[in-house]
């Protein structure tokens, strides 16, 4: 018996030579366009930047649907009362960027710490300066918030460095690469004793401006904030209040409460501050590990067995 599979335009190519002959095909594109019926699909594939337009539109359209799988690990613009009443299975692809993100969290501070922007400088000026104080990672405090797949790979990472490595997640326990982790009740005690906060936790209802003006004023003021979850996570009025009266020493920003972030937006022009359009996650390995997640939860799923990167949709991850 066949089976109907709903592929986005933008992977449909790499995925579809690894398929049974008994899989049919159905492309979408990012308006929710279909090349042909798709009524009896039961697995949908979204791409990146899913509105929730589309999103409802393939709902509509998909009445045997069973099973839907995110290319993004997170979820929350696709728990809508409208795709949660219809008791989907959903997957997400955490795990896939941790690498890639994790190294562009060490880059942003090496970055920091080496003070590229510095350095760019002087060597756009044509000016040589001897004499200035660098710093290192090693011995440096970094608490990550969130200790997932991305979470972990950073603590490795950071541990190379020979850094201590806090972290925070909803139910402690010890993990490799930390040197204590701490519960979501206690992370903002640990706060004042970290040189760099990372954060790598989901957007849920519970984490949602967990990053307010109490823990922005918590934090040492040499200390840098990197953000590589949702912008969502921080309250964006308390962090450029905190980083124009210097209640941190700066912050790398991946992504925002607005994207594309608004070219007035006072981030853009903030001296320490380093902005990237949400691309920490990118990769040219991200792809072929986005095609060979899809396809060993596709084999699952014919056979039966449990998938992997189920969502639990009333926690949002």
């Amino acid at each position: 018996m066949s089976l109907k599979l709903i592929l986005p335009v933008e992977l449909a190519d790499d995925i579809e030579p690894y398929l049974p002959p008994d899989v049919v095909i159905v492309r979408v594109d990012s308006q929710g366009n279909f090349d042909q019926d798709p009524q009896d699909a039961e697995v949908y594939i979204n791409w990146y930047y899913l509105q929730r337009s589309t999103l409802h539109k393939v709902l509509a359209a998909t009445p045997a649907l069973l099973w839907h799988h995110t290319v993004s690990a997170g979820v929350n613009h696709l728990l809508t009362p409208t795709f949660l009443e219809r008791n989907l299975i959903l997957t997400n692809s955490a795990g896939v960027n941790a690498v890639a993100v994790a190294e562009f969290v060490l880059t942003f501070m090496l970055y920091h710490c080496k003070q590229i922007i510095t350095l760019q400088t002087l060597q756009d000026e044509r000016n040589w300066i001897k004499g200035l104080e660098l710093q290192e990672l090693m011995g440096a405090t970094v608490l990550i918030i969130g200790t997932g797949s991305v979470g972990c790979a950073v603590a490795v990472r950071a541990k190379a460095f020979g850094m201590k490595v806090l972290g925070a997640r909803r139910h402690p326990q010890p993990l490799p690469g930390f040197d204590q982790v701490v519960g979501l009740g206690e992370w903002r005690s640990l706060l004042p004793l970290a040189d760099y906060v990372v954060i790598a936790i989901p957007l849920t209802p519970e984490t949602q401006g967990m990053i307010d003006e109490s823990a922005l004023r918590a934090m040492d003021s040499h200390a840098y904030l990197v953000n590589v979850a949702r912008g969502a996570v921080v309250e964006e009025p308390a962090l450029l209040k905190a980083l124009t009266e210097g209640w941190i020493g700066g912050a790398a920003l991946d992504t925002f409460l607005t994207e594309p972030l608004p070219p007035e937006s006072p981030f853009w022009s903030l001296p320490n501050v380093f902005v990237t359009p949400h691309c920490a996650g990118t990769s040219r390995q991200l792809r072929q590990r986005l095609v060979a997640l899809f396809l060993d939860n596709f084999g699952r799923y014919r056979s039966g067995r449990p998938l992997r990167n189920v969502v639990n949709q009333k926690l949002g991850y």
